[in-house]
């Protein structure tokens, strides 16, 4: 199965967003803490609808309590970042990939992506206008992308 990784997410009504993506694709969300909010803020609950009660949803405390309790290969693990020179069309996602994302205002932290550099990808934009696109968008598109090699044709 396919997860979804929110690294220290801030805003509320992104993971309600990202946690509804999750039960429409039959994908697992990750959260690793500290979180920018309480999970039993209304403001995710709203995002996600009535649709939070069937999240498979997995807490870690930090980035190495997941690292050493999932205990993901290196051919697993996708870290999306807007600077990251491979795009995201290229890989070939597994079918149980982690799909990483950092925070909204600071994506993921540094000693993350020290660590984990030939593992990120990024969602091409096309506009010099625009510096990053919204992180439940993203990771949207990027649930979609993964999903494509796994489905029936």
């Amino acid at each position: 199965m396919t997860s979804i990784v929110l690294v220290q997410p801030e805003i509320p009504g992104n993971t309600g967003a990202v946690g509804r993506t999750c039960v429409a694709l039959d994908m697992e969300l990750v959260l690793i803490h500290p979180l920018g909010f309480e999970i039993s803020d209304k403001r995710v609950k709203r995002s996600g609808l009535d649709y939070w009660p069937h999240i498979r949803l997995v807490e870690f405390a930090s980035w190495d309590a997941f690292t050493a309790g999932r205990a993901p290969r290196a051919d697993q693990l996708f870290l999306f970042e807007e600077y990251a020179e491979r795009s995201f069309y290229e890989p070939d996602y597994p079918a149980d990939a982690y799909l990483v994302f950092g925070r909204e205002t600071k994506g993921i932290p540094p000693e993350i992506v020290a660590a984990h550099r030939e593992q990120m990808v990024s969602l091409p934009m096309r506009s010099d206008k625009v510096r990053s696109l919204n992180l439940a968008n993203t990771v949207a598109a990027a649930a979609y992308q993964a999903l494509r090699a796994h489905l029936p044709r």
